[in-house]
């Protein structure tokens, strides 16, 4: 087979593809609210099965999986390519300039819920292995596992992977998601953060209490939840819940050189978050984002927040707070040690888990994450930057930890794609980029020794 071939196909087909993805975007698949879920699972599966993949949906404990494959021979290279069909709801709906799932094409970009989370991404890989069976499958597998409730935190997937571990068995895993380098050059990561997201709450009176005749004799819960935030993050930038750095891996120095390397756009930083001046330089720059992990809140609430003025002392305060993590910590572990620090000082304190999610490292340095780095270039004709690790966070454990997989991300969307706000879009040129990027992955690891590429691995 000639990959000029399959190329020379995509670039007669536009017009078919992108069809082929506003209609996967029409349909509505808002996995908080399950809204249109299983009609997009159903939609999917109708396509992918019609371009010659074979395609199943799997019911859960929750929102369909859908499954889809192309094998020629058990014992050629089998590559695990991951996304997700589910969206985040279109809400703020007045801010959007056309109906989120109606994709409309304005100034290049196709603006639409899910265009660039995940539905433009994940269909870039589809249309690519379709491309290629057209022109003779070279010799590899390639499987497709599409999840339903990623933007819900994949509360289904662990079991449907312990459930299907043989059908799921691969080499390595690739997905696609989140945006490209602000500069348009194409990105290579192999990892991200992890996630730990709580509620804590304290409680002082039964009510409201008038300040005045209640000043200084009742409980303060707003007070409270000030100091116990300073004391859980004080001036120093350090956290003070025990054992919280215990297990923090610092990069290597290969992702200390790779840092070297990535760009770092001072001045539109500067301008994003509304700063005059950072003393950072790139390699501190990325160094935090990725290899340090963070505590921030993300909301926080007590008393009287309208008009005017109403003096009480609120019986209660909240705040809501996220930390990113680096590996090899343990969320749950820290989760713990949260709450026996903070139960030490407010014993009736209510510290709630909302979500947990596992750092994940894969080593840029392994023989297969270094194929797949020479084929984004080749198919890009752009030199990607090749990233250790995301800053956020993604199911991305689920492949390491549960499939114990090689995990290696791709993305296609250009850096402003406004994934989860109004007004989500994808390029179309980088939608187009990414079907060709995805078929000269497959082709590329197609052509190379299985034995070599996975040598390192043991």
């Amino acid at each position: 087979m000639s990959l000029s071939n399959v190329i020379k196909y995509l670039d007669k087909n536009e017009a078919k593809h992108l069809e082929l993805l506003f209609d996967i975007i029409r349909q509505k698949s808002i996995s908080a609210t399950g809204e249109g879920v299983e009609e997009c699972a159903d939609k999917i599966v109708k396509m992918m099965n019609g371009l010659g993949i074979r395609a199943k949906k799997f019911k859960t404990e929750g929102l369909p999986v859908v499954y889809g494959e192309i094998t020629s021979n058990p014992d050629a290279l089998t590559v695990l390519i991951y996304g997700h069909y589910d969206v985040q709801p279109p809400d703020p709906l007045d801010q959007w300039l056309s109906d989120p799932f109606e994709p409309t094409i304005r100034d290049g970009k196709i603006y639409a819920r899910g265009s660039g989370d995940d539905k433009g991404q994940f269909m870039a890989h589809i249309l690519a292995a379709a491309a290629l069976k057209k022109d003779g499958w070279p010799d590899i597998n390639v499987k497709f596992l599409l999840d339903g409730e990623e933007e819900s935190s994949s509360v289904s997937l662990p079991k449907f992977i312990s459930d299907n571990r043989e059908m799921l068995k691969a080499d390595v895993a690739i997905s696609s998601d989140g945006p490209k380098h602000p500069s348009g050059r194409p990105v290579v990561f192999f990892g991200v953060r992890g996630l730990l997201y709580v509620q804590i709450t304290l409680e002082g009176a039964k009510h409201d209490l008038h300040s005045g005749n209640n000043g200084n004799v009742a409980p303060t819960p707003a007070w409270d939840i000030v100091r116990l935030l300073n004391e859980i993050f004080p001036n120093n930038g350090q956290c003070q819940i025990p054992h919280f750095y215990d297990d923090v891996l610092d990069a290597t120095e290969y992702e200390k050189d790779l840092i070297k390397n990535m760009p770092f756009e001072k001045e539109g930083y500067l301008e994003t978050m509304n700063l005059n001046d950072t003393d950072m330089d790139n390699e501190e720059f990325w160094h935090k984002l990725m290899f340090e992990p963070t505590v921030n809140i993300c909301g926080l609430g007590s008393g009287y927040q309208g008009k005017g003025s109403k003096t009480i002392i609120p019986n209660q305060a909240m705040v809501k707070m996220d930390f990113r993590l680096v590996p090899e910590q343990d969320p749950n572990k820290i989760f713990d040690n949260l709450v026996k620090y903070i139960k030490n000082q407010y014993p009736n304190a209510k510290i709630e888990k909302f979500g947990v999610t596992v750092p994940t490292r894969t080593s840029a340095e392994l023989n297969i994450s270094k194929a797949v780095v020479e084929a984004v270039r080749l198919g890009s004709k752009q030199e990607p930057v090749v990233q250790p690790r995301l800053g956020g966070s993604t199911p991305d454990y689920l492949i390491t930890k549960h499939l114990k997989l090689p995990s290696i991300w791709v993305p296609f969307a250009n850096a402003d794609e406004n994934n989860h706000s109004p007004n989500e879009n994808i390029n179309v040129d980088d939608f187009y980029d990414g079907i060709k990027i995805s078929a000269t992955i497959i082709h590329k690891l197609a052509q190379q020794s299985k034995e070599k590429l996975l040598e390192d691995l043991v």
